[in-house]
């Protein structure tokens, strides 16, 4: 008999790792490339961090129907959220004259939460939102971001979606 869990818990295990990953390659973009994340750029990362956190602890809780649903329905909430804050970064992108200059209500807001005083190097905004100094394949480090935000949906709502009963 196999265990009914499992597809779901293998689906979190990746949730979590990909997110893990996508962090990380924003560190090493701030860090070794020297590009400064912008107040949208923390606020995904808190989507990130707050999609794989909840995702590692479905894993390790396994719940049942109604704590998986609840799980699940949090990751999408998040990654839904996530995915929004990338699509108007991304807009942003393409049309630069709708953003102001200077330091936004968003940055000062953002660098004044606790986060950023506890790991400044994760969570404090000191970059410009419309400026696109990276792009792969011809879409921005936003329009990744809303692709990977999108994806880590649909994975969320499958996990609030699957039957328990379903075979490996």
């Amino acid at each position: 008999m196999s265990n009914p869990m499992r597809p779901v818990r293998s689906i979190l295990l990746a949730i979590f790792t990909g997110c893990a990953g996508l962090i990380g390659y924003a560190l090493y973009l701030q860090l070794v490339e020297n590009l400064l994340p912008c107040p949208l750029c923390v606020v995904q990362r808190m989507a990130y961090w707050l999609i794989g956190l909840t995702a590692l602890a479905g894993f390790f809780h396994t719940p049942e129907t109604t704590g998986r649903r609840i799980y699940a329905g949090l990751m999408a909430v998040f990654a839904f959220t996530g995915g929004l804050v990338a699509l108007r970064q991304a807009w942003l992108v393409r049309y630069p004259e709708a953003f102001e200059c200077g330091i936004s209500p968003e940055e000062a807001f953002l660098n004044a939460l606790p986060l950023a005083r506890w790991w400044p190097v994760m969570f404090e905004a000191n970059g410009d939102c419309a400026d696109v100094t990276w792009k792969f394949a011809s879409l921005t480090l936003p329009d990744w971001s809303a692709i990977f935000f999108m994806i880590l949906a649909a994975l969320s709502i499958y996990v609030l979606l699957v039957r328990e009963n379903q075979r490996e």
